[in-house]
Formats: C-alpha cells, structure tokens, sequence
C-alpha cells in the first residue's frame, strides 16, 4: 500500500511512503471505511481546456519547454490527462472575437477553422501525441456568428435567431468534420456554454427547452446526416439548476441527449448531481468547467485555490460526476490573454517573459485524482466518521483501490483507514492530500 501526500507547506509533492495493513476486525473508532462491493458511475478521465489563450501562452516557451509543459499534464509521468474541453469559434480567453465564416456567410462557403492553427491545433496535436492513446474532447461553442443572433455580436448574450437553427447545426458539423480532416477527433459537443448567462464576453442565451428543442430537432439530425458518433450534451453551466433543467431535457424521448455539463461558479450544490443521478441513472454528468477567478478571489492564496480544486472534485465524484475536465490548462503571468480582461488562474501559469514554467499547489491537488483514478475506474462505497476529512474512493479496472482524503483544517486528522478486516492508521498533516492506493482487489 502506497501513501502519497502533498503538503504544500513543508514542500512536499506527491511524496510517497509505504504503509501495511494489520489484522484489525473489531475496530470502531476513528475509521473511513471503504467498499469495494458498493459500485456507482465509472469514470471517463480528467483533463483541461485548449483555449486560443492556453495555446498562445504556450507558443511563446522554447520547444523544449513546450514539451515540458505538454507532459507535466499528458504523459504517464504527468497527470495522465485524457478528457478535454475546446471551444468553437472564440471565448473568452481567446485573443479577440472570431468565428469560421465571413460575416453574413449564409452558405457557409467561407467556413475554414484554418484560424486555430496558429495557437489551438499546435497545441491540441502535441498533446495528443504525450497521451498516445484514447484523448477524448468535448467542442463548445460559446455564440454562433453574429448574423445568426438577435442582437448582431458575439458578446453581449442575445440569443440564436430561429431562422438560423439549421444552418448553426450545419455550421457546428462543419467544424467537427474539419477537426477530424486536420486529425482531431471531437467525441463530445455542447449545445452552447453557460446558456443562461449574458456576458461581456462571447455569449448566446438559450432556455432549457430551446437547447432540447436545438439538440433534439437539428444538431442530432445534422450529426445523423453527416454519420458522426457525436455525443451531445446540455446545460454546461452552474449545478444550482441541473436537477430542475434535466427535467425538461430528459422529459419524453430523449435518446440523443448523452448527459449534462456543469461548472462550480454558483457553489457547491452536490445534492442537484445527486438527484439527476437517481432520476436520471441513464444519463451522464461530467464537470467542464472550473477556475479560479481573480475578480472573487485572492490571486495569492494558492493553498485556497487547491483546496477549493480538491473539494469540489469528491463532492461531484460522490453524487454521479464521471469526468473532470479544468479550465484553462495553461495561462500566462497575468492569468490570460483574456480578450475582456477577465483573468483567471490555470494549474501551471506560464511566465512568458522569463520563459518559466510554474506549476500551482492545484497542479498537484487534482493530480492526486488524473494520476490514481483510471479512465473505467468506478466509484466505490465509503464512509467516514468525522466531516473534518472529505473523502472518496475509486475501483480501477485493474482492480486496485485509489481513496482520496482531504484535511482542509488547521490542524492534524487522525484517520484510520479500513478494508473489510484490516485497517491502517494515517495522521492527515493541517492543509494537505493524500491519495492511498492498494493492490486491493487485483488479481
């Protein structure tokens, strides 16, 4: 049995020690108690987004650097990242506003995402090549070509003009078909991100039905037409309304709708996961975004940004979430490019300026889930007998055990952690994490 800690304090990362079981079947006290029989969701993975931002921070490292910085999150050694997000046209992280096609375009004849080989594909193609295998991505349009909307921009919300339903579907297998010709496949596409939400930035407002009605009566047809195995996902935003949203995309038949996206920006909300997931055991949930904002939060309290990573990871985990998927994977010193200036952290923040390369306490907080928790790996039962450690566990499809445990207090956790007959005791330092991994059930 292998214990790894990371305590950002005393400067340990991924630090690991080896513990034994002993013989301990009348044990009462003190126990986090794992289940190996107990079976939920499986896992699809983890990863981050390519953002037109990510990749132009990245651009500007040596090749060498580059490389570095590419297997620091896709390589065995790294954090083993194999699910990912990208954007169609631009976001807000994007050097400006663009889309595919010339302004008023109506037969898409100038359509060409030529524009992402500057920054996007380079960098999406080099980490496909670190995974070396089974790299999945999810493609998100944040709004559709201004003449396609009510109110003639990309910033600004408006919403998607009836008229141009079919085209905008057209226009998304477009996108996903040149993908593929460049040598990307997109395995999953949203209907649209945060589609309750007018931003500032890139930004279309759909209700819940008029993403059902979008997703079911054209995107699914315009896959269907085009022979895509494309699975669709709705919602992609806050979890306060996921569990009275899935009523509405799931009501009746709703075959083509694969699952629901969410992100962490309005709270915790782990009970809406949880009742989508009892309801709605067919469909999938998976978080597709998340950072840390600078505008909420203190850019220099890093041992926050980590904890808040690592909380809200186990509580989706525990009520049916299947992948995790960050935001930004690179930035740069000011938490951007940012085409409206709304700057955010990423777990490695390049410095492009002294060609550095800096990896965040939050870096290692996810990684002690992407590097233990295999894609297939499902959750297990557990059960602890304090709220002072958060905890979950996970069956990979070797059979080895991953428990995560978190101790966001000020002070040590004792922890006995027990399987069946046998436990083993663990001292949680203040402000740490600590993944516990097991032959277990290997055979």
């Amino acid at each position: 049995m292998k214990i790894i800690t990371t305590d950002v304090a005393a400067g340990r990362y991924f630090d690991e020690t080896a513990a034994v079981w002993k013989e301990e079947p009348d044990r009462e006290s003190g126990l986090v108690t794992i289940y190996p029989e107990k079976q939920y969701q499986s896992v699809l993975g983890f990863g981050g987004a390519f953002t037109q931002a990510a990749g132009y921070a990245w651009s500007a490292l040596n090749s060498e650097q580059r490389s570095e910085a590419v297997n620091a999150y896709f390589s065995a050694a790294g954090l083993g990242y194999r699910f990912c997000r990208t954007h169609i046209n631009s976001c807000d992280f994007s050097l400006r506003n663009y889309c595919y096609v010339a302004d008023g375009d109506e037969a898409l004849s100038t359509f060409s995402t030529d524009c992402d080989e500057e920054y996007l594909l380079p960098l999406i193609r080099q980490a496909k090549e670190a995974a070396g295998e089974g790299l999945c991505l999810l493609a998100t349009p944040w709004s559709p070509p201004p003449f396609m909307k009510t109110n003639g921009e990309m910033n600004h919300g408006g919403k998607l003009k009836p008229e141009y339903r079919n085209l905008w579907a057209e226009y998304i297998v477009r996108y996903l078909i040149s993908y593929r010709e460049k040598g990307i496949r997109v395995g999953y596409v949203s209907v649209q991100n945060e589609p309750k939400a007018v931003q500032t930035w890139d930004s279309c407002v759909y209700t819940p039905k008029e993403e059902r009605d979008f997703a079911l009566g054209y995107l699914k047809p315009a896959l269907d037409r085009a022979g895509l195995d494309v699975k669709i996902l709705l919602w992609d935003h806050n979890k306060e309304r996921v569990y009275e949203n899935a009523k509405t995309y799931f009501e009746g038949d709703s075959e083509g709708i694969w699952g629901m996206g969410f992100h962490w920006y309005s709270g915790d909300h782990f009970e809406n996961l949880q009742m989508v997931s009892e309801d709605y055991p067919e469909k999938s949930l998976i978080f597709t975004e998340g950072c840390v904002e600078y505008s909420r939060f203190d850019r220099n309290n890093l041992q926050q940004q980590a904890e808040m990573y690592a909380h809200d990871m186990i509580g989706n985990f525990n009520h049916g979430c299947r992948a995790h998927i960050d935001w930004n994977l690179f930035l740069d010193e000011n938490g951007g490019p940012n085409h409206v200036g709304n700057y955010c952290a990423a777990p490695i923040m390049l410095h492009t300026k002294e060609h550095t390369i800096e990896r965040q306490p939050s870096y290692y907080y996810i990684g002690h889930f992407s590097r233990y928790v295999k894609p297939g790996a499902v959750r297990i039962g557990i059960s602890r007998y304090t709220s002072e450690v958060e905890a979950c566990s996970f069956l990979n499809p070797d059979g080895s055990l991953a428990v995560i445990l978190l101790n966001r207090e000020d002070h040590p956790v004792e922890v006995v952690l027990r399987h069946r007959t046998k436990t083993s005791a663990l001292e949680l330092a203040p402000h740490t994490i600590v993944t516990v991994t097991d032959e277990g059930e290997k055979q």
